[in-house]
């Protein structure tokens, strides 16, 4: 992909494995919780963790799946404050704040475009501080569907003017990305180094970048070429 500067008006960006790395969530929902649950209801492990993946199957793609209110209700827990036990966990990728950086003093419109829940944003806003680098934040909560549904991105209009053609989407869900294309954004990169504690390899149907910092042009240039990942850069300059 050739990613010319000069033809994109606004970045959207994804949080959780874009931005931010995804093994503090997989952590908590995977293992964390299911320890807690497994305490609270005095039962094994292995039986918490089936009894809970096969709830959190059940409302992936909707509002719930990244409702903390839901998931409080439904198990009797309070979620946001089991999410505080692990918070150390939450980190930025590296490159991240370079790259917003790179298109604050560029103009870009840029904006964070989550499914996360507000009391998920609070405590992540918090403690990772890149709030401030966004023209706004925007919940699939806000919206009324999540980034799953084909109506989502239309429905962002009302929240961002945006020109899909000349807009740069960062993902780690394909799904997203492929809902996405439908609407005619222009310019999508898949996120495959999502977690620290992967090995990322490259999506088959959508560019594949690890580090942000892919997209950052030499000085004095305003292009670069997203060569597709093939798994073996570790660096991040």
């Amino acid at each position: 992909m050739k990613l010319d500067w000069n033809c994109i008006d606004t970045v959207l960006l994804d949080m959780d494995g874009t931005i931010l790395d995804r093994h503090f969530d997989d952590h908590f929902w995977l293992e964390h919780l299911p320890g807690r649950w497994a305490t609270q209801h005095k039962v094994p492990l292995k039986q918490a963790k089936e009894h809970l993946y096969t709830l959190f199957r059940s409302q992936e793609r909707t509002l719930n799946w990244t409702d903390l209110d839901y998931w409080s209700e439904r198990l009797g827990m309070d979620v946001p404050q089991l999410k505080m036990e692990v918070e150390h966990l939450i980190g930025v990728h590296p490159g991240v704040v370079e790259f917003l950086v790179y298109c604050r003093q560029h103009g870009k419109q840029l904006w964070l475009v989550t499914n996360a829940h507000s009391k998920t944003l609070a405590i992540k806003l918090k403690k990772t501080r890149v709030g401030p680098y966004f023209d706004g934040i925007i919940s699939a909560h806000q919206v009324g569907v999540p980034k799953e549904d084909a109506s989502f991105w239309e429905r962002l209009q009302r929240f961002v003017s945006y020109d899909p053609s000349r807009t740069l989407l960062g993902e780690d869900t394909e799904a997203n990305l492929e809902t996405a294309r439908l609407y005619g954004i222009g310019y999508l990169l898949y996120i495959c180094r999502y977690s620290s504690t992967i090995c990322p390899a490259p999506s088959k149907d959508f560019a594949s970048i690890d580090y942000f910092t892919r997209l950052i042009p030499a000085s004095g240039e305003s292009a670069v070429t997203i060569r597709q990942f093939q798994g073996e850069e570790t660096d991040v300059t």
